[in-house]
């Protein structure tokens, strides 16, 4: 374990379409600076630990397999998709490590010898760290809980930071697929921004920068447009386990890093988290 490094700040990162992973456009360069930078900064991290929109259980459960391949968990893309690979080592050592840090937080605690990272998990790692050589553990969350409950959750896995483990929460800052796509998959990705998704993500992005913790774990009662962006609110979700990630107080304020849209509508944006977000921040500007 080392414990001279800068503890590594927490990241939720929109991972946007399986097509990311063909079409990197704003996000994806983004994504291919951000590994370099971190490494660059703050030491190779020893791990990643990632929670994913598309990784979901009735309780937390770490998927603690020797290794991982990429899980096509799509359907109507290119298929090209499907030959894409990441064959990352597993990291069931730091799974004994995070379970006792889960159950110390009087969280229930699942550990499974199975592996596979979905599209949330791979689409954004074969950018951040290509060569798919550091070993990965994904945290599968329910869906049900509370931003509150998924604050505390990411709270218990703030110790990581400083022992070289890369938590990660992955979703989509914004993630409404039918108003999208109401009119069919032929809409241009290059819209001009919508009104009510800049609304949204300006919110989040001042109130996270404000360490505002009450208005956004309350942010379907006061977030311009909540009910809009996420009908159902899955992929925000992974937002607040990265945010607990970053430790208490104004240590848990967050940094927009990354701003950029799809289809005029789907945000791309990625935060970090913790006391040296501000630094990451300028490494990868």
């Amino acid at each position: 374990m080392d414990t001279t490094r800068n503890p590594l700040p927490s990241l939720f990162l929109s991972h946007g379409s399986p097509m990311t992973a063909l079409e990197p456009r704003e996000a994806g360069a983004f994504m291919q600076r951000l590994g370099p930078g971190l490494s660059a900064h703050f030491g190779r991290p020893q791990a990643v630990l990632i929670a994913s929109a598309h990784s979901l259980m009735r309780e937390p459960a770490l998927l603690a397999a020797e290794r991982h391949a990429a899980v096509y968990d799509f359907g109507g893309f290119d298929p090209k998709l499907r030959t894409l690979r990441y064959d990352a080592p597993g990291a069931p050592a730091l799974a004994s490590r995070v379970a006792a840090l889960l159950q110390s937080a009087g969280l229930p605690t699942h550990w499974l010898d199975q592996g596979g990272l979905d599209h949330g998990i791979w689409t954004a790692l074969r950018y951040m760290f290509p060569a798919a050589d550091i070993p990965v553990l994904p945290l599968a969350w329910p869906p049900d809980w509370s931003p509150t409950q998924l604050f505390a959750l990411g709270l218990a896995l703030a110790p990581l930071a400083g022992q070289g483990v890369l938590v990660i929460g992955s979703g989509s800052i914004t993630h409404n697929l039918g108003r999208v796509f109401a009119g069919g998959r032929q809409v241009s990705i290059d819209l001009p921004a919508t009104p009510e998704s800049t609304a949204f993500r300006d919110w989040f992005a001042s109130r996270a920068a404000a360490g505002d913790w009450p208005a956004l774990l309350d942010y379907r009662r006061l977030a311009p447009h909540a009910a809009l962006m996420h009908p159902t609110d899955e992929h925000l979700l992974p937002f607040f386990v990265a945010a607990g990630a970053g430790g208490k107080g104004g240590d848990a304020a967050g940094v927009r890093i990354h701003e950029s849209l799809t289809f005029g509508d789907l945000g791309m944006d990625a935060y970090a988290f913790g006391a040296s977000a501000g630094m990451l921040a300028e490494a990868v500007a």
